[in-house]
Formats: C-alpha cells, structure tokens, sequence
C-alpha cells in the first residue's frame, strides 16, 4: 500500500519545513506549496490537505471554493491550519467544507492526530467490492441500485439513494448542503438548502432503526455516523 499524500500549502516555509518533517517521520509522502496558485497545479497527487487560509493572491477560503465546485478535488480533505481564530472564520471553514479547523499557534502531535483522524473516516467503507457497500444489517447494491436493511429491499428515490450511498461511504466525514447540491442534484436543476432538508427528513424515515446515522449538526450540515442499535 502506498504512503497517504499530504500537500502544504502555506507560505511561511519555516513552518512548511517542521510540517514536512513530521508528516514524513510518521510515514506519509509530503510536499509543500507556498501559495494556494501552486498548490492548484497538485491537487491531482493529494491524498489530504493541509492549508493555511492568509496568504498573498487566491486564499485558502478561495481556493477551497474552487476546489468544492470541481468534481475532481470536491472530496479530498482539507484541514485548514490558520491564525484565523475567531468562531466567524471557524464557522466559515467548516461551511466552506473543511473536514478540520486547527489555529496557529498548535501542538505538532495534535495536527498528527488529526491528519490521521481525517484520513480514516474518508477511507472508502467498502473493502469488498464497489458494488456492495455495507454498515450492520444496512446495505446498498449498485449494481441493482436496490437497499436493504437485514435483507428486506426499502424503496428509495434516486436521490434518497444517492444521498445515502454518499453518506455511508464517507462514514464521519461532514457534507455541507451546499456540498450536497453539488455533489447529488444534476447541474441544471435550481433547487434550495431546504430541499436537501426534505430529502433526509424522507431518507431517514425509511431507514428504521438506522435513521439516527444520518446526524445534523447545525449550522453545518450532515454527515454519517456509528451507533449502538437499541
């Protein structure tokens, strides 16, 4: 198995350098770009993001935007590491659909931590085949676009199912709605952040004793997460 991919992007090297230090030593492949205009032209070769967000020309704010809007580079993480410490920038990153938010001045084994953390909830859950994917007794077959729960077929819309595919292959990461619209609803359909609200209310009422997976974090969005079954 290859070494995860880890791009900086920050323009103090000084910092670049103790970064890449550390990653390195804890077994990942990482490079640093010292402007979000270089890092763009790298996003192919990243596995995760570390981005700062005040830097000369496009910001990581911007270039998160671009990025979000690609189909491309929408689902690779991002963790911003930023002396943007006020709960406005943190609410902003998370909006923008930061998987983190960390503030300078940080502990180097707390941005270890979370670049693991991040890299394992967007791990696909699958190991088995693209076409089965599995939680407990929930499953979705996509080869028949068919999902069950311990083997009894519940009728999802296309969306609904689209939604919950998402949702379950990347377990703990968070969607913003905006995130949702892009990445589910077709390009040339206009539809509102409370579309995406109905859609789960409808998603979550079919799936039973599994409706509690699909978790709402306010001001943020949805994401999907374990649980014990009652």
């Amino acid at each position: 198995m290859r070494q995860k991919r880890i791009l900086v992007v920050d323009d103090e090297q000084d910092l670049c350098d103790i970064l890449l230090f550390n990653l390195k030593v804890s077994g990942y492949d990482a490079k640093a770009a010292y402007s979000a205009e270089e890092a763009l032209k790298h996003l192919a070769w990243a596995d995760l993001l570390l981005l700062d967000v005040m830097m000369p020309g496009i910001s990581g704010f911007e270039m998160t935007e671009q990025m979000k809007v690609d189909p491309k580079t929408a689902r690779i993480p991002i963790i911003f590491l930023t002396a943007k410490d006020t709960e406005h920038d943190t609410l902003q990153g998370f909006g923008l659909g930061a998987d983190d938010y960390i503030t300078k001045p940080f502990s180097i084994r707390e941005v270890m931590a979370r670049v693991k953390a991040v890299l394992n909830r967007s791990q696909p859950l699958s190991n088995a085949t693209d076409d089965i994917l599995k939680y407990m007794g929930l499953t979705i077959d996509h080869a028949t676009k068919n999902a069950s729960i311990d083997g009894e077929s519940i009728t999802l819309t296309k969306t609904e199912f689209e939604l919950l595919d998402l949702l379950m292959r990347h377990r703990g990461q968070l969607f913003t709605r905006q995130q949702l619209l892009e990445l589910v609803w077709p390009k040339d359909v206009v539809v509102s952040d409370r579309t995406v609200d109905v859609n789960i209310t409808r998603l979550r009422k079919k799936l039973g004793n599994y409706a509690s997976c699909i978790v709402a974090r306010h001001g943020y969005g949805y994401y999907f997460i374990d649980y014990e079954r009652k």
